[in-house]
């Protein structure tokens, strides 16, 4: 059996009105580039509307088309996970379902690609239809981790990229179970690029990624490629050592020496509060590792799968 010269990964969660156009624009530009030498790999992580029996109506027409339905809702990186583990082909592209990253891009990857670069990542310029607020935390979130890991992580892109099958090896073998493909792929290395091109505005409903998912992403990248947390925590600590012990040492000296007292007891009571903050920060930053580390070693499957026809 000849394998695929191109595979394409499209999670989905509750994309009905999307599928279609995307199963459309995306023959159009694999033909294009690869002729008939290409699969669609879709991941329905969960969906609740009639995605799933629309995966099932193109499978049956288009046996270029394989579908992977999880059991319940696992996650949008797990979903590209599973893709990972799905595809074939010699190249692999990861695109969200919601058009939003323009399938047209493709063939300027795959030209890249023909330069030498095993990733071929997509750089936005804009982007359309995301409101200010999430503007101004994903700006400041790719740039507060570019900063403080030594994992050269590109800014302003997310999962739309060409990938190897060199690179698809190596990101099947790492076993972190809290994935965070964009950081892991640039930890990888090989040779990288990029194309840039304008995000547009989801066609239909509004975006399944909430700001509490995009947090809990932003804590993944950060725990997972940055041990600087951990050692403000310690930088923390240690300052606060100090700045208590040379408050004893001038409370003791304006006590016995100048004859003074300080009962001062909202001062108290505030530096208390102020040093249980501090402490519950500290915590916090060890619970984050702590439980990726507990996720790992309990060693789940990291999704389920209820009906696929990946062979």
């Amino acid at each position: 059996m000849n394998l695929p010269r191109l595979s394409v990964i499209i999670p989905i969660y509750n994309e009905e009105k999307n599928i279609p156009h995307m199963y459309r624009r995306l023959t159009d530009v694999c033909r294009g580039c690869v002729g008939d030498s290409y699969e669609f790999v879709f991941v329905s992580d969960g969906s609740r509307d009639h995605s799933e029996a629309l995966l099932l109506e193109l499978a049956a027409m288009d046996p270029r088309v394989k579908y992977v339905f999880f059991s319940r809702n696992f996650g949008h990186q797990t979903a590209l996970s599973a893709g990972l583990e799905a595809v074939k082909g010699e190249y692999t592209v990861i695109i969200d379902g919601d058009l939003q990253d323009p399938p047209e891009l493709i063939d300027e990857m795959l030209r890249k690609a023909g330069e030498g670069f095993e990733v071929v990542y997509a750089r936005r310029r804009q982007r359309k239809g995301d409101s200010a607020f999430k503007k101004i935390y994903a700006n400041l979130f790719y740039r507060l981790l570019r900063s403080i890991t030594q994992v050269e992580i590109p800014v302003d892109t997310g999962d739309f990229r060409l990938i190897h099958r060199k690179v698809v090896d190596v990101v099947r073998r790492m076993p972190e179970k809290n994935k965070f493909l964009r950081g892991q792929i640039s930890w990888i290395g090989f040779r990288q690029t990029y194309v840039e091109f304008e995000r547009d505005a989801r066609l239909y409903d509004e975006s399944g990624y909430s700001f509490l998912k995009s947090l809990k992403l932003a804590l993944t990248g950060i725990t997972s490629f940055s041990d600087l947390p951990l050692r403000l925590a310690t930088f923390l600590g240690a300052f606060m050592l100090l700045f208590s012990l040379l408050g004893g040492v001038f409370l003791a000296y304006a006590r016995f020496v100048l004859h003074r007292a300080f009962p001062h007891t909202g001062a108290v009571m505030l530096g208390m509060v102020f040093l249980g903050g501090i402490q519950l920060l500290c915590i916090g930053i060890l619970g984050e590792y702590l439980s990726g580390m507990y996720h790992d070693l309990r060693n789940r499957p990291l999704y389920v799968v209820r009906e696929s026809n990946v062979g």
